[in-house]
């Protein structure tokens, strides 16, 4: 299998392309012994062989993590504004680089998958392969079947056509509401678009389930490893079982 050096150290568990890139300029990767400065240069993962900072880079052990994400911090590794990212709430001491499957915004919360299987996280984020998402939503504005019915039938939103599987009325009070979303395609920023096209406000946004695994009982900034069950689940949704 050849890819380029970079995404041959993320594909390796190492780190991610960003980073491989800044060990590549600083000089601390070796291609079969010699000084890789090129991030460009194409690599066999099989045969080649790659040392960072002297040490030789092999593939880490499959991990396979969900956190309960709290809202207010961002998906992303560095943060150049200095914000708390998931990273800080994922203890990654003695643990191989993961990178997390998807994002969930600033402002959301929930479910949120992490692992260093590339094969996996590309499969489950394909449209091809339909993986449904759950979020339960709360909203603030009169909200009823209508409105229901035009996230279902789709709403158009900068040039795109924005549908969810299924919306389902949770519960009703006087100035919000909670509903339940499904989503198989991944927009950006794919509720609150919709939402704002019925004339709705996002109050509160918590992705709930991928597929069949579900956040339950998890609790804030918590996480924890998959069970075998959950992981060969998710492998067979991909199509990788």
């Amino acid at each position: 299998m050849r890819v380029t050096l970079p995404r041959a150290l993320s594909k390796l568990g190492h780190c991610s392309r960003t980073q491989a890139e800044r060990l590549i300029a600083e000089g601390r990767v070796k291609l079969n012994g010699r000084r890789a400065m090129d991030p460009s240069i194409w690599v066999d993962l099989i045969s080649d062989l790659i040392a960072v900072d002297g040490q030789t880079v092999s593939a880490s052990a499959k991990l396979y993590i969900m956190m309960n994400k709290p809202r207010g911090v961002v998906t992303t590794r560095d943060d150049p504004d200095g914000r708390a990212t998931v990273f800080d709430c994922l203890k990654l001491q003695d643990m191989p680089f993961v990178s997390p499957v998807g994002r969930l915004d600033k402002a959301s919360e929930g479910l949120l998958l992490f692992t260093n299987d590339t094969v996996l996280a590309q499969r489950l984020l394909d449209p091809v392969t339909n993986v449904p998402k759950i979020y339960h939503v709360q909203v603030g504005g009169e909200i009823g079947t209508p409105e229901l019915e035009q996230m279902i039938f789709g709403i158009p939103s900068d040039g795109e056509l924005l549908r969810a599987t299924s919306v389902d009325l949770l519960r009703r009070g006087s100035k919000h509401a909670w509903i339940e979303v499904e989503l198989r395609e991944g927009r950006y920023r794919q509720i609150r678009r919709m939402l704002e096209g019925v004339g709705l406000d996002c109050l509160r946004l918590v992705r709930i389930a991928v597929d069949t695994l579900r956040l339950g009982d998890l609790q804030k900034g918590d996480s924890r490893s998959l069970t075998t069950s959950e992981i060969a689940s998710l492998r067979k949704r991909a199509g990788l079982e």
